[in-house]
């Protein structure tokens, strides 16, 4: 007789799960919980002054203003063919008013003494008041001659002598404090040519 052989059947072992290999992108382990880094958001970049370097806008029309270097003679010429222009169109549209004609002295004294060159800053005091003499003739309102357009001019300087005191004021003002200025600036280039020059290996 064959004998037959009951064959028990095997289990099958659960097959272990792998480790996921660490390091790797995107792999996380099975069950765990998942966590998403959330990238900061950019900083905000920080708003430009519309003005370049932060400058204030009145020191920029500064700058556009026209900035020339005139001699003590250009300077005096200036002031005294502005003062006179200026005295020609204060009589013709408002009958030369001696006061609109001071008002205008102060500016025109200002600019002379910040158009002068450095090297004649000593001038714009002594420039402005020959300028308001010059300029002063038209508005004077002399009559009978070279000796009644004198005193004219003389008793226009005498009663109005606070406007040409304060115009010769402001620009010895202005002409001091370029002089300052300008004494501090060769103080510092002298001493960066001092220290340029300790710095200097000997040889």
């Amino acid at each position: 007789m064959e004998q037959h052989r009951t064959r028990t059947p095997q289990r099958r072992q659960p097959a272990q799960a792998q480790p996921a290999p660490s390091g790797g992108l995107g792999e996380v382990p099975a069950g765990g919980p998942v966590s998403v880094a959330v990238a900061p958001a950019p900083a905000a970049a920080p708003k430009r002054s519309s003005r370049p370097g932060g400058v204030a806008p009145v020191v920029l029309a500064l700058r556009r203003f026209p900035n020339p270097r005139l001699t003590g003679i250009g300077a005096g010429l200036f002031a005294a063919l502005a003062m006179f222009l200026l005295a020609c169109a204060d009589q013709l549209l408002l009958g030369g008013s001696e006061i609109v004609y001071g008002v205008l002295f102060l500016p025109v004294s200002a600019l002379t003494a910040l158009w002068v060159r450095p090297a004649d800053l000593v001038t714009a005091p002594i420039i402005v008041p020959i300028a308001f003499a010059v300029g002063v003739i038209p508005v004077a309102g002399g009559t009978g001659g070279f000796g009644g357009q004198a005193m004219a001019v003389v008793t226009a300087l005498a009663v109005h002598a606070g406007w040409l005191y304060g115009g010769t004021l402001v620009a010895g003002l202005i002409a001091s404090v370029r002089k300052i200025r300008q004494m501090r600036e060769r103080q510092r280039h002298l001493l960066r040519a001092d220290r340029a020059a300790a710095r200097r290996p000997r040889a």
